[in-house]
């Protein structure tokens, strides 16, 4: 029997809507079901990133993977919806709006360095000196920086491509090739070309490794064996699955697996 799937509504706030006493403030929870968030924004910055698990952070057409090894910054006021599914441990780090710049004005991803993951975690000692506790959120501040990594699918939303986007979200090693599906779409290969630079910023051959090393992240992270998770994602081999996969995001996947 599938477990039931829980749908949480939250409101939305513009930025510094509430005031917070707060610098930084950390919040994390292991979700007992498959969960997901409607579209909402928050009066504070937000830094997400997860203890296990990988879980799905979208803005717009834009749709982040969020790991234990990236996060995702959020500014204030940004409307953005999630989903998890059950036994992901997530955290987040709330940034008082009044008392810390936005590391941008959109989102952004973030790699959780283990530094950066200490001086979170001390924050949430709540015997923590007001002096350490200052020094810490300095700290913080300093280490925190964009990545130029990331797990992004940008989704295509026009009629000509939803069906080629449905079938690779829904089966990541779906094999037709942009031959193929021009094919089957009646159109040429090159009004697909066209469609998904218009409408991704990529080819449909990085469009598919994005979305694959979107898939195999969240199989890695539920401790999913390298040769497996090729498989299921498309590659014939784990060795093309590795090269793939460091051409999409500039890491292994042994860097997700979950041990």
């Amino acid at each position: 029997m599938r477990a039931p799937r829980e749908t949480r509504t939250l409101p939305a706030f513009a930025p510094g809507a509430v005031p917070v006493p707060f610098v930084i403030m950390g919040y994390d929870e292991v979700v007992a079901h498959d969960t997901s968030w409607n579209a909402h924004s928050h009066p504070w910055h937000e830094l997400l990133w997860n203890e296990r698990g990988a879980s799905m952070t979208v803005v717009g057409a834009r749709a982040w993977t969020v790991t234990p090894t990236l996060g995702l910054w959020m500014p204030a006021g940004t409307m953005h919806s999630g989903s998890a599914v059950a036994g992901t441990w997530f955290r987040a780090a709330f940034f008082g709006f009044a008392t810390t710049p936005s590391l941008s004005e959109v989102p952004v991803t973030v790699e959780i360095t283990p530094l950066l993951r200490l001086l979170l975690e001390r924050l949430g000692d709540p015997a923590l000196p007001p002096a350490s506790r200052a020094a810490t959120e300095t700290l913080v501040l300093d280490v925190l920086t964009p990545s130029s990594r990331e797990l992004l699918v940008q989704m295509p939303t026009s009629p000509l491509l939803r069906p080629i986007a449905n079938a690779v979200r829904e089966n990541p090693g779906d094999p037709r090739t942009l031959t193929r599906w021009a094919a089957e779409l009646g159109v040429s290969p090159r009004t697909i070309t066209r469609a998904f630079n218009a409408e991704t910023g990529v080819s449909f051959a990085r469009w598919v490794a994005s979305v694959r090393a979107q898939h195999a992240v969240a199989l890695l992270t539920r401790g999913g064996e390298v040769d497996e998770v090729a498989e299921a994602v498309g590659y014939r081999s784990a060795s093309a699955f590795g090269a793939a996969f460091r051409r999409t995001t500039g890491m292994t996947p042994g860097m997700f697996r979950a041990h």
